[in-house]
């Protein structure tokens, strides 16, 4: 199938499945005029690309972890992805404690607004 076909089939622009290429997740075979063909198993790789982009996982990890997905985007036994998987949680965990900081931080910013803003009279605008 033509890009085009894959891009309608997925959901994904062509725009996307090209940066997949490049970046060497996708590997489409050339027609002698340069068009890039795909075969029926590329639907279900861009479908499972698209799954590990939504759990978080950056494409130089997914290009590790892809030969190890199964169908269903689950990650099967495969030697080195452990490690890299573990990686990424760790980097995950570390970004949400930095964001519950930042709530916390917002939430007595609002709070202190609204005080200092209810005690004013309430003329706040």
């Amino acid at each position: 199938m033509l890009i085009g076909e894959l891009a309608e089939r997925t959901g994904t622009s062509e725009r996307l499945l090209r940066y997949y290429e490049r970046v060497g997740l996708l590997t489409p075979q050339r027609r002698p005029n340069g068009y890039r063909t795909y075969d029926v198993a590329a639907e279900e790789t861009v479908v499972r690309i698209r799954a590990l982009l939504a759990a978080g996982l950056p494409t130089r990890v997914i290009r590790q972890v892809l030969p190890c997905t199964s169908a269903n985007a689950d990650v099967l036994p495969c030697p080195g992805v452990l490690g890299a998987l573990q990686e990424q949680l760790h980097a995950l965990d570390q970004r949400s404690a930095q964001l519950t900081t930042a709530r916390q931080t917002l939430l007595r910013t609002i709070a202190a607004t609204e005080q200092a803003s209810s005690g004013a009279g309430g003329s706040g605008g």
